[in-house]
């Protein structure tokens, strides 16, 4: 009898030793590693790091583009629908090839993809090593084998090499240092209070493209011509802003403030002076993108696919809205009003420094509505309130295209835009996003609407 206990007990502990040396077959593995929710984890530490080296809403956006393309193409071999952007982007041909008949976990090589790039392009590097610390813990738990590990860690910092290598090559460095020189001719931009600043980005229309063919493509029409005349076009303009500023209830004091995603702020407490971080423009879009892709459960190709678009959709409505507000030059409603109407006169909003016309906020949320639209659907209810921590409340919308909108009204609430800014400001916008889901197709069934 003993010796059958002993025997029954032996014949135990080899089955749990048996099970518990089991190893994850590459489906299971894969599958857990899948989750996007990781890919989520990556991108908002970027968002975070981006918040905290503050980065100008259009270079922001150009961080954004790389490291998406980075997760994009390192994850493009997981899934036979997809395929490389390669000869679709501007002057971007395909990278590394995983090594045929080996074994890799794509959704690591992913998120390591991701993170090289972020970590290149940013400056707070610090902050991303405890992150990624417990981050890459996650995979091994999930079970992937370390050799495929190792292999899915190097394939992903190959693909970060190859997207840093084309990164290079778009003028970003060429444009470094350029100031916008103040002409203080009637009607052109000058610096705003309370700080004054040097207008922001003055070359970004020599910034590579990433859709579009050129910085002009989609040129907006010319802005009402600087007059103070009574009842002028322009003039009109000025005393909309005047008037709804010195009649803003509630209601668009919190739209306004919602939208703000001023990235910089200079706060002024009688002789103190102190700055106040927020999210970017692109940030909160690509945020958007999180809640509906959550919402909808997508995977995370998909996910991914998501984020990418809508980055490249932000980056070129930068380029093509910062071409034109260095053409026109416009100046802001704050400086003619103070100048001229009513010097007490304050927006809600700090005015940002670079010129007023068309508005950004209006190009970037219609071009990067009209992708996800195109992407996920029209009609989608959602929450927004991925700002919350940031002190900008939560708002609901209806669909991408509402909350577009909304952003782009805030800008009359806020005290900062014309209306031309905000009305051809869209519609370029939506011209800049119909041309990136037509030019740059990820699913090799081009299929636009999932």
């Amino acid at each position: 009898m003993k010796a059958f206990v002993r025997f029954s007990c032996l014949f135990i502990l080899f089955l749990v030793g048996f099970v518990g040396c089991k190893k994850s077959t590459p489906a299971e593995y894969n599958a857990k590693a899948a989750n996007p929710e990781y890919y989520n984890a990556a991108l908002n530490k970027l968002t975070d790091v981006i918040i905290h080296d503050i980065f100008s809403p259009p270079v922001a956006s150009r961080i954004y583009s790389y490291a998406n393309l980075a997760g994009y193409e390192a994850l493009v071999p997981f899934d036979a629908q997809y395929e490389s952007l390669g000869g679709k982007l501007k002057r971007f041909q395909s990278g590394p090839k995983p090594e045929p008949g080996k074994e890799y976990c794509f959704p690591l090589a992913s998120t390591r993809a991701f993170l090289t790039v972020a970590r290149a392009l940013t400056f707070s590097v610090p902050f991303y090593d405890e992150f990624e610390k417990s981050f890459y813990e996650q995979y091994k738990k999930d079970g992937v084998p370390d050799e495929v590990y190792e292999r899915s860690m190097a394939y992903g910092e190959a693909v970060a090499k190859h997207i840093l290598d084309y990164a290079a090559k778009d003028n970003y460095k060429q444009t470094r240092g350029f100031k916008h020189t103040v002409t203080n001719e009637e009607g052109t931009w000058v610096p705003t209070p309370p700080a004054y600043m040097d207008a922001a980005e003055p070359q970004w229309n020599k910034i590579r493209c990433w859709a579009m063919d050129t910085c002009n493509q989609f040129m907006p029409p010319r802005p009402s011509a600087y007059s103070l005349t009574k009842g002028s076009p322009y003039e009109k303009e000025l005393d909309e802003v005047y008037q709804t500023g010195k009649n803003l209830d509630k209601q668009k004091q919190d739209i306004a403030y919602f939208w703000d995603d001023n990235a910089f702020v200079m706060n002024v407490a009688g002789h103190v002076t102190y700055a106040s971080k927020k999210m970017t423009p692109g940030g909160h879009w690509l945020a958007i993108a999180q809640t509906v892709t959550r919402l909808k459960k997508m995977n995370m190709i998909r996910t991914v696919e998501a984020y990418a678009l809508t980055s490249f959709a932000l980056s070129d409505g930068f380029i093509s809205c910062w071409d034109e507000k260095y053409r026109t030059k416009t100046v802001r409603p704050e400086t003619v009003i103070n100048k001229y109407i009513d010097a007490k006169w304050t927006p809600f909003l700090q005015t940002p420094p670079f010129p007023e016309y068309p508005s950004g906020h209006s190009v970037i949320s219609t071009a990067a509505a009209t992708v996800l639209t195109q992407l996920i659907g029209n009609n989608i209810n959602f929450t927004d309130s991925t700002e919350f921590k940031y002190g900008h409340g939560v708002r609901s919308f209806t669909s991408f295209r509402h909350a577009a909108d909304e952003a782009s009204i805030s800008r009359m609430y806020g005290g900062i835009h014309y209306r031309s800014a905000l009305v051809n400001g869209q519609a370029e916008g939506e011209k800049v996003g119909k041309w990136v889901i037509e030019k740059i197709k990820a699913r090799k069934s081009d299929v636009a609407v999932r």
